[in-house]
């Protein structure tokens, strides 16, 4: 199988994260896509508001009950940390050997990309697929040879902007998938 594997916080997931999936699984032709719920990132160390990885996953969960083609995966919740792609590409191939994984990422983690933890060597062995975000667009002359940018519209909409109209008491009625809503309004 062809899996994308698009690694995130989803603190909490919305509907920009699903569609951003949808779309990413049509334009890179994946079999699925597997939304990796991820510990603390290391290069954005000292977040305090980030939910217990279990209640993020959870939520993940519910939100994608049903979408064909996505999966919530905890997988990465349960590797030692900090959490570096480099170590969970290389468990997930050795337990799912006949699966082959691309990498689903922002145009701001591709600009932070040469400081990931064995860049050069995630570059050597796997596809990447970079998507846009808000001011940070790859230079596609200068791209390696397996690495391709997504066209698609950006998306605005933010898990922070969620987390800022929930404190503010502001609606998110169509900001995130209405069987986590409630869940969403109580947690943050």
């Amino acid at each position: 199988m062809r899996i994308g594997l698009f690694g995130g916080s989803f603190n909490p997931i919305h509907v920009g994260h699903m569609a951003l999936a949808r779309q990413l699984r049509r334009l890179a032709v994946l079999d699925e896509v597997w939304l990796m719920v991820s510990p603390q990132n290391p290069l954005k160390q000292g977040r305090s508001d980030l939910l217990d990885d279990q209640l993020r996953y959870q939520m993940a969960r519910l939100a994608l009950h049903g979408e064909e083609g996505l999966r919530a995966s905890s997988y990465e919740l349960r590797l030692p940390r900090p959490s570096y792609t480099w170590n969970t590409l290389q468990h997930l191939h050795a337990d799912y050997p006949h699966h082959e994984f691309t990498l689903l990422i922002g145009g701001d983690n591709w600009q932070l990309f040469p400081r990931w933890y064995r860049a050069a060597d995630i570059l050597a062995t796997h596809r990447i697929v970079v998507y846009p975000r808000q001011g940070c667009q790859p230079d596609r002359t200068s791209l390696p040879e397996n690495v391709q940018v997504a066209d698609m519209p950006l998306l605005d909409i933010s898990s922070t902007a969620i987390r800022d109209r929930v404190a503010q008491g502001l609606s998110i009625d169509g900001m995130v998938p209405a069987q986590i809503a409630m869940l969403v309004r109580r947690l943050y």
